[in-house]
C-alpha cells in the first residue's frame, strides 16, 4: 500500500501507484490514524444535517424568519451537497483524493465558523451553502479513500466501519442539538464543529494516504452542467414535498432533464465521465447504485413519516416519538459492522438481498400496526427495519466500490453518496405525495410505498449474483481454494 508519510511521493506523482499490504491483512499505525480523521470529518457532515433539521424551529425564530424562508437553512446545505458530489469526485481522481477530502474538511471548518457567526437568515443560508460544499468534498471521496486504507478482502470491514459511524452520527445527531439548545443559544450548534473540524485536519495532513490519479482532464464546463442538473432535480424534490404550484415542479424537472441530456452528451467518449455512465455498463455497479437509490428511498419515506404517524396517528409526544425512533438506527449502527465482515466472505448481493428483504417486510409491519400498539410492539419493529437496512448497506456500499477500477474511485464514491442523498430526497417528496392522497392516514401509505422500495430494492441487490462480472468472480474463488 502507499505509504501515507512518504515524503518521496508528493501532490505531483504519477497517476499509477502500487499497493501492498501486510499477509495478515492488518493496518498500520498511519493507516488506522487516516482511517480516524477519514470517520471524525465523516460523523460531523452526517451531524451537522440532523442537528440543522432538529434546530430550524428555534434559529427561525431568533432571526425572526418566516417558516417558509427558514427552510433554506437545511435546503442551502442539501442543494450545494448534491450539485457538487459529481464534480468534486470527478476533480479528486485527477488531482488525488487527499487533496479534496483535506480541501473539504478545512472548507466545512471555516464554513461553520460563518454560520455560528452569522446574524441574518441570508448570511445563515450563504454560510450553509460553503458548509454544503465542504460536506460535498468530504462525502464525494471518502469511500474512495477508505477502500485505499484495506486490502480487498477486508474491505467490506472499511465500508462497515463507516456505515457504523453513519448510523450513530444519525441516531444521535437530534439529542446532540437538544443538549446544546438546552445549555446555549443555536450558534453553538455549529461553532462546536471548528476545533473537532481541526483535529480532523490535524490527524488527515500527515496520515491520508496518496492515491492513483487518472490522466484525463477536468471539464469545467460538464462541471457546471451537473450542478444545474442536480441542483434543479433537488429543487423539484423540494418544491414537490412542499406542495408547491405544479408549474414550478414542473419547470425544475425540465431544467434538470435538459440539463441532464446536455451533460452526457457532452461527456460521450470521455475516459472518465463527470456522470459516470460508463461504470453504469457494468451490471453489478448499476445494480448497486438502483439498490442504493431504492433503499434510502425507502428510508427517507419511513423517517419523515414516522413522526407524524406516532405524533397525529397514535398521539404520542414528541419525547415519546424520539424514543420510538431510536431503535432503528441504533440497530443500523449495530449491523453494519456485522455485515460489512460478512461481505469479506459472502456475495454482498446476497446479503443486500435477504437484508432488504426484512427491511420491506419490517417496514409492512409498521404500516399494519394496530389501533393501540404497545411501545415494546412498536420498538421490536423498528429493530426489525434497522436490522434489515444495516445488513444491506456495508455489502452494497462494498460491491458499488469493487466494481470500479481503482483510478476511478473518485466517481464511484460520489455516486454512492449521489445515490443515498437522491433516495432521501425522493422518499420525503413521496411523504408529501402521500400526505395529500391520503391526509391522516398518509403515513400508512408512505409506510406502503417504502416497503415496495425495499422489495425492489431487494429484487435488484438479487440480480447482482446473476451479473457476468458476480459468476467470473465466484468461479476465480473456487478456482484458487481448489489450486
Amino acid at each position: 500500500m502507499l505509504n501515507p508519510t512518504s515524503h518521496a511521493l508528493s501532490d505531483k506523482s504519477s497517476a499509477t501507484s502500487t499497493r501492498t499490504w501486510p499477509a495478515d491483512g492488518s493496518m498500520s499505525a498511519a493507516n488506522r490514524r487516516a482511517m480516524a480523521a477519514i470517520l471524525l470529518a465523516v460523523a460531523l457532515a452526517t451531524l451537522d444535517t440532523a442537528i440543522a433539521n432538529t434546530a430550524l424551529p428555534a434559529i427561525a425564530a431568533d432571526l425572526h424568519a418566516a417558516p417558509a424562508a427558514s427552510i433554506w437553512i437545511v435546503n442551502a446545505y442539501q442543494l450545494a451537497t448534491v450539485a457538487t458530489l459529481l464534480p468534486l469526485a470527478a476533480l479528486g481522481d485527477i488531482v488525488g483524493h487527499r487533496r479534496i477530502y483535506i480541501g473539504g474538511i478545512a472548507l466545512f471548518t471555516l464554513a461553520s465558523l460563518a454560520c455560528s457567526l452569522a446574524s441574518t437568515l441570508p448570511l445563515l443560508a450563504a454560510a450553509r451553502v460553503l458548509q454544503g460544499l465542504g460536506a460535498s468534498a468530504i462525502m464525494s471521496v471518502n469511500i474512495a479513500l477508505i477502500r485505499y486504507l484495506y486490502p480487498p478482502h477486508r474491505l467490506g470491514r472499511g465500508v462497515g466501519t463507516n456505515a457504523l459511524i453513519v448510523g450513530v452520527s444519525f441516531a444521535v445527531g437530534p439529542t446532540v442539538a437538544s443538549l446544546i439548545l438546552s445549555v446555549a443559544a443555536w450558534p453553538w450548534l455549529f461553532a462546536i464543529n471548528v476545533p473537532l473540524g481541526l483535529l480532523a485536519l490535524a490527524v488527515a495532513w500527515p496520515a491520508l494516504p496518496h492515491t492513483e490519479r487518472g490522466t484525463h482532464h477536468f471539464d469545467p464546463l460538464a462541471a457546471l452542467l451537473n450542478v444545474v442538473t442536480f441542483a434543479a432535480l433537488i429543487f423539484a424534490l423540494g418544491e414537490a414535498a412542499q406542495r408547491a404550484p405544479a408549474q414550478r415542479v414542473v419547470s425544475a424537472a425540465a431544467v434538470a432533464f435538459l440539463f441532464g441530456l446536455l451533460l452526457i452528451r457532452r461527456e460521450a467518449g470521455h475516459p472518465a465521465p463527470m456522470l459516470p455512465v460508463d461504470l453504469f455498463k457494468r451490471p453489478v455497479f448499476a445494480l448497486s447504485a438502483v439498490t442504493a437509490v431504492c433503499s434510502f428511498a425507502a428510508q427517507g419515506l419511513a423517517f419523515v413519516s414516522l413522526p407524524f404517524y406516532f405524533e397525529d396517528v397514535l398521539h404520542r409526544s414528541q419525547v415519546e416519538t424520539g424514543f420510538l425512533m431510536t431503535p432503528w438506527p441504533v440497530v443500523v449502527a449495530l449491523a453494519a459492522p456485522l455485515a460489512g465482515r460478512l461481505s469479506d466472505r459472502y456475495p454482498p448481493g446476497l446479503l443486500g438481498a435477504i437484508g432488504l428483504a426484512v427491511l420491506s417486510a419490517g417496514m409492512t409491519s409498521l404500516a399494519l400496526l394496530p389501533v393501540h400498539p404497545h411501545v415494546l410492539d412498536i420498538g421490536i419493529r423498528m429493530a426489525v427495519c434497522g436490522a434489515g437496512f444495516g445488513f444491506f448497506q456495508s455489502p452494497n456500499l462494498k460491491a458499488l466500490m469493487a466494481s470500479a477500477p481503482p483510478e476511478r474511485s473518485g466517481g464511484a464514491s460520489g455516486i454512492v453518496a449521489t445515490a443515498r442523498l437522491l433516495g432521501q430526497a425522493t422518499g420525503a417528496a413521496l411523504v408529501a405525495l402521500s400526505f395529500g392522497i391520503a391526509g391522516r392516514h398518509g403515513p400508512t401509505l408512505a409506510l406502503g410505498a417504502g416497503a415496495c422500495f425495499a422489495g425492489a430494492a431487494s429484487l435488484a441487490s438479487g440480480l447482482r449474483l446473476l451479473a457476468p462480472s458476480h459468476r467470473a468472480g465466484v468461479h476465480a474463488k473456487a478456482s484458487a481454494e481448489s489450486a
